[in-house]
């Protein structure tokens, strides 16, 4: 493939990772506003997100599949597709008034996002078997980017009391052409397997060595078996946890716990949203410089540090300034636990579907779980739950070193920088 076509071609995904960026920080920012709309207390509004949740597990759970018989292209196509109608249907929900259709409009936002989000990034790991170089943590930061200018948006539109349901049009709107533009770029045929989707076989270009596992009935279990896999699961939901209670709630905490106005708690999610946005572009340097389990760890330790301050702290500033060591804390956690799953060993697809499902069990059980904590005992208190799960993983990150010895070559460049393989081998050889 021309060098040409390769750099449109991760322009492209750049942008369909920063599309879903500007849709959920959209919707995020204007919860409160959907909020008050509906005329729900905490706990209904749990069950409102759980439909995001819902969706994005149906989202995860059939990509695989897909993008094994179709490829990512069609895959990338409808999953965005979806994250349009999605917010189309918000927006008609909140008009009327109708807590049901805006739970539908969010399950079929996450079910675009779930789907849309593993075509790309399996689109991104055949661009980096291409190229050699780390372009999974760039994607995820440019979906932190949209969510830094989609919430600066959503800031201002709800300063200025623009309607939720002509905002979200405006938002569709512009994910449209942005589609329409980024799509032509991705070439057709990506990640489809020889093997049938039963096989559960490699579904991209970059997974051939996977085959040496032997048929899915035999691999699967092995996977599940796998303890340290097990672990990098754990990091996942852990900080996966730590972003998506942010994602869900952070806006309403502020309102709600500290007393900010519905425009004060937007701009502190935008805050939240920079944080994550630095701490993914920057991580490349980290990663090659220090390895995973040191990245990890000091994640872990500034998401905990961001979260205890934004529980206990009674002074606002100090509550809103923590924010910022709470979402540099959740920036790395997911790609970094992914490309360590992936490299952990054979049967690469079937590794990182596992620890993404994991992930996805916390946006799944996180929403409504911690609107339920928040109706009995405050929002405030309900993210103890999340600082626990945050704590712990900085007790496992040593699992985030998973260079297998019996890995390739090809293998190791796919998920992290050349500069940082040799000082990551020479850590597991150490361990």
């Amino acid at each position: 493939m021309a060098d040409s076509a390769v750099r449109r071609r991760r322009q492209a995904l750049f942008l369909l990772f920063f599309l879903p960026g500007i849709a959920m920080s959209s919707w995020v920012t204007r919860t409160p506003d959907v909020r008050d709309q509906l005329h729900l207390s905490t706990g209904q509004m749990g069950l409102v997100l759980f439909g995001l949740s819902v969706g994005s597990m149906i989202g995860i759970l059939c990509s695989g599949r897909f993008v094994s018989r179709f490829g990512t292209r069609p895959v990338i196509a409808l999953g965005t597709l979806l994250i349009i109608a999605g917010t189309v249907v918000i927006g008609v929900g909140s008009a009327v008034a109708s807590a049901p259709l805006v739970t539908a409009g969010l399950c079929l936002f996450g079910a675009g996002m779930g789907g849309g989000e593993v075509a790309v990034n399996v689109d991104g790991a055949d661009v980096e078997r291409i190229t050699g170089t780390a372009v999974l943590p760039t994607l995820h930061g440019c979906f932190s980017l949209g969510t830094v200018i989609g919430g600066s948006a959503g800031m201002a539109a709800t300063a200025v009391a623009f309607p939720v349901p002509w905002h979200l049009a405006v938002v569709a709107l512009v994910a449209t052409g942005i589609l329409v533009h980024a799509l032509r770029a991705v070439p057709t045929g990506i990640g489809i397997s020889a093997a049938p989707p039963s096989t559960h076989g490699a579904v991209a270009g970059s997974e051939a060595g996977s085959g040496s596992a032997g048929p899915g009935k035999r691999s699967k279990p092995q996977v599940w078996k796998d303890r340290k896999l097990l672990l990098i699961g754990t990091i996942v939901l852990a900080m996966a946890l730590a972003e998506g209670a942010a994602n869900d709630w952070l806006p309403l905490l502020m309102v709600d716990g500290h007393g900010l106005d519905a425009a004060m708690g937007s701009l502190v999610f935008v805050g939240f949203a920079a944080a994550m946005t630095l701490g993914r572009f920057s991580g490349g340097f980290f990663l090659g410089r220090f390895g995973r389990a040191a990245v990890v760890r000091a994640s872990a330790v500034s998401g905990a540090v961001g979260l205890l301050l934004v529980i206990f702290s009674d002074n606002t500033a100090v509550a809103a300034t923590a924010v910022l060591f709470w979402g540099l804390g959740a920036s790395l956690g997911f790609p970094v636990a992914l490309s360590a799953a992936g490299d952990s060993g054979p049967d690469q697809t079937a590794r990182v579907s596992l620890v993404a499902i994991i992930g996805y069990v916390a946006f799944l059980v996180g929403p409504p779980a911690l609107g339920f904590l928040g109706d009995h005992y405050g929002l405030r208190s309900a993210m103890v739950a999340v600082l626990v799960f945050v704590a712990s993983a900085i007790l496992i990150a040593p699992a985030a070193d998973t260079r297998d010895r019996t890995a390739t070559a090809a293998d190791v460049a796919q998920h992290t920088q050349p500069s940082a393989n040799a000082a990551e081998q020479r850590q597991g050889d150490r361990s």
